[in-house]
């Protein structure tokens, strides 16, 4: 058995930030906890499965190894409230379920670095420049950057196909499982199709209507963020649990996801570095066509807007190239506008979980999960 250190909540983490709260720290110090022993558990079950087809698939495991130590365990948290809220109790069945989600998760980012060309994730190489380094090391035949790709792939699909086997082979009843399949299943196509509108919308670039530029920016949030991080996995643990109004809980999910990438988006322009994992600037240097940029180019003149889309994109930009994108996007009132839009979903969230079919600390849990993914760090 493989042993692992426990990693805890802290105020320094990748992505939007997630501080330690008054409400419930030590029960969010738990739920990491379990879900954590879930998946190392399951992991170290399967690297025997892998040894014995050959001891060269062992930097797969090292690489998955360094992904999962990282990561704030939203997906199995929001699933946590969803079942708890719902009568649910704490059954180490519900955690290796749950932590299931967080394998969906490591597949989805592995794919998202490859078609982004990101360099690193959660402050560490992204797995295909892991592999990418460890051809070139080695000295091996043909591209190390093809190697890099491949092998990254190849790697989110095994973290694909466990998540599916997590779950299912989790221990909960099968009358349980069975409600909880259909939402498992819709969230995993749903993710997939958001990240080719993302693709997609990188490859269009400019579209020549600005207000479609945001909703099409928008589409890519719901359906590649904002239902799987929060309304899929809150509606999966109330389905597991046997709620009967789980389609209620969409309209608190759906605008806290939207909320929460929102956020995302704004520090991967403007967010420290030793917060975020990622170099600052990055999502400008990949591209992104976030709300953010989107927002920026409803707003711009044409002479910003020919600036913008010189630069972004570009995989060499530089400092002062991300600072004149960071300047445009706040003098165009572009970063307001999005600071406004994360404080209207998270009111409208917080407006929805008041009358959410939840018990009373599921409710509370979730008021304070929503601050704190949603408060502003830059």
């Amino acid at each position: 058995m493989v042993r692992r250190r426990a990693i805890v909540m802290s105020h320094r983490v990748t992505g939007p930030c997630l501080r330690a709260t008054s409400l419930d720290h030590v029960a969010a110090h738990e739920i990491r906890k379990r879900v954590d022993e879930a998946l190392y558990a399951f992991v170290d079950d399967r690297r025997p499965l892998l040894g014995a087809v050959s001891a060269d698939l062992t930097p797969l495991l090292t690489a998955l190894d360094a992904l999962l130590s990282g990561g704030k365990r939203l997906r199995p948290a929001f699933c946590y409230w969803g079942w708890r809220g719902s009568g649910g109790a704490d059954l180490p069945e519900f955690f290796t379920a749950a932590a299931s989600l967080e394998l969906l998760q490591a597949g989805a980012l592995i794919h998202d670095d490859v078609m982004d060309g990101s360099d690193t994730r959660r402050g560490m190489p992204a797995v295909h420049r892991r592999f990418e380094a460890l051809h070139a090391e080695s000295g091996w035949r043909g591209s190390a950057e093809g190697f890099g790709a491949g092998a990254a792939i190849l790697l989110g699909n095994v973290c694909l196909t466990w998540c599916d086997e997590m779950y299912q082979g989790s221990g909960l009843p099968d009358d349980a499982l069975t409600r909880g399949r259909p939402l498992f299943n819709q969230m995993r196509t749903e993710v997939m199709c958001g990240q080719y509108l993302d693709l997609l919308g990188q490859a269009r670039g400019r579209q020549p209507d600005a207000h479609e530029m945001v909703e099409t920016a928008l589409r890519v949030v719901r359906f590649k963020s904002a239902k799987y991080t929060v309304e899929r996995p809150l509606q999966l643990g109330a389905a597991l649990a046997g709620s009967p109004s789980v389609a209620a809980l969409s309209a608190y999910g759906m605008p806290v996801g939207i909320a929460f990438q929102l956020r995302d988006d704004v520090l991967g322009v403007y967010g420290d570095p030793a917060e975020t994992g990622k170099p600052a600037g990055d999502d400008l240097r990949e591209g992104k066509r976030t709300v953010l940029v989107a927002l920026t180019l409803e707003r711009a003149s044409a002479a910003q807007a020919a600036t913008v889309e010189r630069l972004l994109g570009d995989p060499e930009l530089d400092a002062a190239g991300v600072e004149t994108l960071r300047e445009i996007i706040v003098t165009t009132g572009a970063l307001d506008a999005c600071e406004e839009m994360i404080d209207r979903y998270a009111s409208e969230a917080s407006a929805a979980l008041a009358a959410a079919p939840l018990t009373a600390d599921a409710r509370a849990a979730l008021s304070e999960l929503t601050v704190a993914a949603t408060a502003r760090t830059v």
